[in-house]
Formats: structure tokens, sequence, C-alpha cells
């Protein structure tokens, strides 16, 4: 076994020659601030484990323990394919890393997500930096690695993909493409279409400053009516990324495609065995006392078909036969492995059988996932041990916040605590009050108690009956003074009302809408900063996935070193 580093000893977060602030803010643990769901609170404290099984969960302050070699693939036609398609992208390490792909030795570090508008939310440019990240964690301790980022495709959910959010000093600002022209069509195979024209008119409206104008006429480029999703986001993905981006996989490539066909082969052939390995998941997960991410479907195959215009989910019928949702004719099982055979292009892995045929043609060391695939991953780990598929380490990836210089230094200055500003509002409001004066309602209340408090003795002693209105007394003086103190705290607030209308905007930009920030915001959001994004993700991305890592932007304009030939 090859013990490397667990997320907890990467290095330190790095914020020097950013041109701005250089603190840190105080860190934020996500699970006890109720910021991450419940499978992944538990897996991170090390808690039902087994649910993932066959993976093999990197737990925080732990070693991660990865095989003498990775699994026997041959990825050389793959990483050809690779090649030709990121140095189309403008990936400056095209070549490079593809070469690595394709040496057997080579670790890779997977993960992916579906190509949204303008790049998707914020999260996605976590998911890449922390891969890349990881890889080189990996090549550190003496080993080759790649990271690999799969670009879902073949995935049909228009309403995920077609919307975009933009922050502007008025506040959040959201874009879409109009309703779904092509119902449960992939969308790598949809074009834009004049909606991205109005979409980039409306962003450019909000966003007038130099900077930005000039970053979207480079975003127009990429997003033209006649553009695909696929092809748009790898684009603006490298140029936003540069060296720093991982090997962007088209889950459409025809390389892979070819790569997949025995693994979707497999999954037709033991169709009885997956079905009987993810009810016993299903029902393992409940029986913990979770509630299933992916909704149950007995009879349903982790399998799609494109056909009769759509994507479409194989249904079994029978022992011999299949026939595809909302369509009522039956084909039998032969012609579905001949499809594959012929045409592997057109057949799909769903979520729960995804990560499997992922692992299978990338022979992948470490799978890095977010919340919610983490979650559904304790299904998903069934079609593994169906296929006899050699699962991977599975790492939670960071979850982050992006703060530009003049909200560091603002939440510096105003000794404003994370939890203060992501969590409530009127917690936030008190912070502020005792700044300036506001609090001095607080000493008295507790004064106030510890005297009522002292009544309960003599009171009981002279008549047991006055326990309940001596409780209510209590109650009565003690909500009045919190009146008191909230219209006082309001009044202090008042006082620093340009501090109050900074803090609103602070509160619109790391949770617009009242969700965390990297879950809406654009990932084309911070692209005015030139490769100056990209290196502070690099350098302050803290791979530890129990605490939210703050990313400091530079100010605008100023310098920021960038390595060359960074491995």
């Amino acid at each position: 076994m090859t013990a490397l580093a667990s997320s907890s000893s990467v290095a330190s977060p790095d914020v020097s020659n950013l041109g701005g602030s250089t603190s840190i803010p105080p860190r934020l643990d996500l699970a006890a601030n109720g910021l991450l769901p419940p499978l992944p609170t538990s897996f991170l404290a090390g808690r039902d484990l087994d649910l993932l099984a066959p993976y093999r969960f990197v737990v925080p302050g732990k070693a991660l323990d990865l095989p003498p070699a990775p699994p026997a693939v041959d990825r050389r036609a793959l990483a050809a394919g690779l090649a030709v398609a990121n140095r189309a992208y403008g990936h400056p390490r095209a070549d490079e890393l593809a070469q690595k792909l394709a040496d057997p030795r080579t670790r890779v570090v997977a993960t992916g997500q579906q190509p949204g508008l303008f790049g998707g939310p914020l999260l996605t440019v976590a998911k890449m930096i922390a891969a890349s990240r990881w890889a080189a964690e990996i090549e550190a301790h003496g080993e080759p690695a790649v990271a690999v980022f799969w670009v879902a495709t073949e995935d049909h959910d228009w309403a995920e993909v077609s919307r975009s959010t933009f922050l502007s000093t008025a506040g959040p600002s959201s874009v879409d493409l109009g309703p779904d022209p092509e119902a449960l069509a992939p969308v790598g195979t949809r074009t834009f279409g004049v909606g991205v024209e109005a979409a980039l008119t409306q962003i450019g409206a909000a966003l007038p400053s130099e900077f930005d104008q000039r970053w979207l006429a480079e975003i127009a480029q990429w997003y033209r009516p006649d553009a695909r999703f696929g092809e748009a986001f790898c684009r603006l993905m490298a140029r936003l990324l540069g060296p720093r981006c991982p090997l962007m996989l088209d889950a459409l490539l025809p390389e892979l495609k070819a790569a997949e066909r025995p693994w979707l082969r497999r999954l037709v052939e033991k169709r009885d065995e997956v079905e009987a390995h993810l009810a016993a998941a299903d029902s393992e997960v409940v029986a913990r006392g979770y509630t299933p991410q992916v909704a149950p479907q007995r009879g349903a195959s982790p399998l799609f078909v494109y056909r009769h215009g759509g994507r479409r989910r194989i249904e079994w019928r029978g022992s011999d036969r299949f026939v595809l949702r909302g369509r009522e004719e039956e084909s039998s099982v032969e012609s579905l492995l001949a499809t594959i055979e012929e045409n592997p292009g057109v057949v799909s892995p769903g979520v729960l059988a995804r990560p499997a045929i992922q692992d299978a043609v990338l022979g992948t060391s470490l799978f890095l996932v977010g919340p919610g695939e983490l979650s559904y991953l304790a299904q998903a780990s069934a079609t593994y041990r169906a296929l006899g598929i050699e699962a991977p380490a599975l790492s939670l990836r960071p979850q982050t916040l992006v703060l530009e210089a003049a909200q560091a230094a603002f939440l510096e200055r105003e000794e404003i605590s994370l939890a203060d500003l992501l969590g409530d509002p009127a917690a936030l409001d008190r912070h502020l009050a005792k700044r300036v004066g506001g609090d001095f309602t607080q000493e008295i209340r507790q004064n106030v108690a510890s005297a009522l408090d002292r009544l309960t003795a003599p009171a009981m002693a002279l008549d047991k009956n006055l326990e309940r209105p001596l409780e209510k007394t209590r109650e009565q003086v003690l909500r009045a003074l919190d009146l008191f103190a909230e219209k006082a705290n309001q009044s202090a607030v008042r006082r620093v009302e340009l501090e109050n209308r900074r803090l609103a905007q602070l509160r619109e930009a790391t949770r617009p809408g009242g969700t965390l920030q990297e879950r809406v915001l654009s990932s084309a959001q911070f692209g005015r900063y030139g490769p100056a994004f990209a290196e502070a993700y690099w350098r302050q991305i803290d791979l530890d996935p129990r605490i939210l890592s703050v990313i400091v932007l530079p100010r605008l304009g100023a310098s920021v070193e960038t390595q060359e030939g960074v491995s």
C-alpha cells in the first residue's frame, strides 16, 4: 500500500502576494453549523462507512492508503482522444496531461459536473481545482498523477444547465435560456440558440465595469447561438483556470464511448445481479435511518438509450425484454446488446451506474465528490459490487467561499465571524449592535434573570403553588427585556448605516437568496480577475472538507505571480 497525506495535512492555504488582505477569516466547521447533509456528516465523523463499501472513504486526519499500483487499464486510445479535444479547448497542458494519462503507472483523480451555462455554479471551480491539487499532492509523494474532469454532457436536466446567476452591486441577476425546447435530449447534443445572446446582454447591463465588459466579450466568443454546451463549457474552463485546469473528458467523446462498451454490455448481462445489489443498498440506507438520495426504482435499469428524440430509461420486462420509459413497444435484450456493440454512443449510464463506468474506464485512484453526490454513492456503490469493478478511494470535495479583497477587509475590521456572516441575520445584527454599544441591555438582563432565580427557593418554601406564577412572571419580564434589547440593537445598527449597507451586500454576495454562494453564483463571475482567480483558488483552497475554504481575491488590477511549468 502507498500511504499519502490525508486532506488535513495538505499544505496550509497561502494568501501571500495577492495584492490584498493577507488574513484568513476564522474557520467554519460545516457539519457543526448544519451546512452538510446527514450522510456526509456521518461519514466525516467516521460513522456508517460500511455503507460506502467497496469505496474507501478518506477520513480527514487519517492517511490515505492506495494500492501499490493503479488498476490495470489501457488508456492510450482515450488519452489520444483527450489530447486532441483539450487542445481544441485551448487547454495549455493538453498534451502533457494526456501523455500522463496514457501511462499505466499514473494515478487518476476523477471528478465531474454537468456543463452548466457560463461554467455552471462556482462549486464547479472548487471541484476542478481540488482535483488538480489532489493530483499534485500524490505527485509530491513520488507517483505520477493526473486530474480528469468528467463533463456530464449525456445528462438531460435542462433546468440544471440552462440558467446562471451573476452578482452586481444591485444584487443577484439571474439569466436563463427559456423553456426546454427538446425535453429529454442530452445537453451535449444541444446548441444554445438565440437566448444566449439575450442572456449576455442582460449580464452586460448588470456588470458595466470595464473589467467585466472585457471578460464578457471573451465569453461571447464561446457562448454563441450555434455553440454546444460541452464545447463552450470546456473552452471557458480552459481559459478561466489555465494550467490549473484538469483534463476535460466530454462524456460523448467517441473514444470514451468505445471504452465504455464492455461495461455497458455487462450492465445488461448482469441486470439481475445489479438489481439485487441496488435493492440491498437502498434497504440498508433506510435501515440506518437515512433517506435514499436517489428514489429507488425497482425493475428499472441504471441505463438510458437515446431514441425517439430523447434519452429514455430502460425498464425490464420479464427475462429477455425491455421498454423505454414513456414508450410502450417492447424490444429484446439481444437487440439492446447489438446496439451497444454497434453504436455505444446512444447508450448512457444513469446516476447510479456512471461512477462505476467512469472508474472502470479511467482506473481511478481517487474520486472527488460533492455532498449531494456523496449521499447517493451509498447506493451507487452497489454497482461496483455487481460488476466486479475495483472502487477507488473516495473524498468529499472542499466547499468554498470567494471574497474580494474589500469584503475580506470589512470582515476583519468589523470582527465578523463566518458563522455570524452565514448564519442567522439577527445574530449578525446583534454583533454589529455590540460594536456600537447597543448591547448595554445584556448585563442588565443577566442580573434580572439571576435575581428572579433567587426568588424560587423562598417562594417554594412559602407555597408550592407559587411555582407556575413565578415561572410565568420570569418569562414575561425577560421577554419584555428581550423586546427592548431588540429595539436598542436596531437603533444601534442604524447609527452605522453605511456599514449596515455593506453588510447587506456582503450577505447577498455570500448567501445569495439564502443559499451558499458556490451553489448559486456562476463560475464565470470572477473571470474578470484573469489568471489571478485560478492562482488564488490554487493557493488558498484547503482540501479538508470539514471546513469552509475561504478564497480571498486580490484587488482588481493587482498583479499576481503565476507559476510556470506547474506539475
